[in-house]
């Protein structure tokens, strides 16, 4: 269409902690940001971001879906979290653009706001019993109403008696301080055998967690319609799920929450998609989001508009930090201010944050990150999922 307006830059920027941005400029001079990445993986997607670029300069960038459509199908060989999680930041910087463009948030673009308050969470680590009571303590005095934590370290195949009794100490010692108003998360990183997590759900139901998560790995899928019998606990999944088509056995077989990662999962287009599938099935949207500041407010903006949203992870004081906090990198902090543990709603253009570009550059100038995730193992050598 002639006099619309085109890409013409694009440029990617490693940060500390672990984070990796995309800025997408505009002929007229709008940009927009994104935040794709994968954890431990950031390089890979660095380098996908450069591949996908070169569909989308010289492009009108309001042509989301279309864009979409080629940078997901356009390739004879398609998905993985690498290829996903690049299409997901530049996804975001285009939502981005257009809501700047149209001087309106993106959750009025998406069809309005359902909500006025988003409900998040706050990690507490959760690797001592000791350390949790203080650490949820914290966060209680910090007006959360909501926290998460490990539900276990390392696991043995088939759990002794002792590790059993470590995660049942976790979540008896946050239901006494937390009592029974506020809410607890158990994140089991797929760290359990299916068999452990058959033993331990039931056992876990009397403290009454508000979900257990990834009690096993994704590509178990065919464990989770017994799981879903087995306890009352509602289970959730999804950060390393990266369609709406691979969350559609989870959702048959029970599932009650879904964690889509607005970086990973295809971007704001999928993510939408995936909670308007999940309604279907009754189930709710809990995005993941242990990331960074653009990725936290493209999640927002999804949940003030998504009926069927639940609660929303975010990274401020995560133990995954080092060198850097969430608000390191935005030019104003108010978009991000708790009030009772809730995010509000604002009418910011665009996703509604802005990025300090020269502490983004200069980031990425002084060598970015190299961010790995721990390799765990058993005693007698062998992998552990850590």
């Amino acid at each position: 269409m002639a006099g619309s307006p085109k890409i013409t830059r694009i440029e990617t920027f490693l940060a500390p902690p672990r984070w990796l941005f995309v800025r997408v400029e505009t002929d007229d001079g709008v940009v927009g940001w994104g935040e794709p990445v994968v954890e431990g993986r950031a390089e890979p997607v660095r380098a996908a971001v450069a591949v996908l670029a070169e569909h989308l300069l010289g492009q009108d960038p309001a042509r989301i879906e279309d864009h979409w459509q080629v940078m997901t199908k356009g390739g004879f060989y398609r998905g993985g979290p690498v290829l996903s999680s690049a299409v997901a930041g530049l996804d975001q910087a285009l939502w981005d653009i257009k809501g700047k463009r149209c001087g309106l948030p993106v959750h009025q673009l998406l069809g309005g706001p359902v909500r006025d308050r988003v409900r998040a969470y706050a990690w507490v680590g959760g690797d001592e019993p000791a350390e949790i009571r203080d650490a949820l303590a914290a966060q209680i005095e910090a007006g959360f109403t909501a926290v998460k934590m490990n539900g276990c370290g390392r696991m043995s195949p088939l759990a002794t008696r002792a590790e059993v009794r470590a995660c049942l100490r976790r979540a008896e010692t946050a239901r006494e301080v937390l009592g029974d108003e506020r809410d607890f998360a158990l994140d089991f990183h797929g760290r359990l055998s299916p068999s452990n997590a058959r033993r331990l759900l039931p056992l876990l139901a009397e403290y009454a967690p508000l979900f257990a998560e990834e009690p096993v790995l994704p590509e178990q899928v065919e464990a989770l319609p017994g799981l879903v019998g087995a306890s009352g606990v509602p289970l959730a999944l999804g950060e390393r799920l990266y369609t709406r088509r691979e969350f559609l056995a989870p959702l048959q077989a029970g599932v009650a929450v879904v964690q889509p990662d607005v970086s990973h999962a295809g971007g704001i287009s999928e993510l939408r998609r995936i909670a308007a599938l999940a309604e279907t099935y009754g189930a709710h949207l809990a995005p993941h989001c242990p990331l960074g500041p653009v990725a936290l407010a493209a999640s927002l903006q999804v949940a003030f508009t998504t009926p069927n949203f639940l609660i929303q992870e975010q990274s401020l004081g995560i133990h995954y930090h080092r060198g850097a906090e969430l608000l390191d990198y935005v030019v104003d902090s108010a978009p991000f201010r708790f009030d009772r543990g809730a995010l509000l709603r604002t009418d910011r253009p665009g996703l509604g944050v802005e990025v300090d570009e020269a502490a983004v550059r200069a980031a990425d100038a002084a060598g970015g990150h190299t961010w790995r995730n721990p390799v765990w193992r058993y005693e007698d050598g062998a992998f552990a999922e850590w």
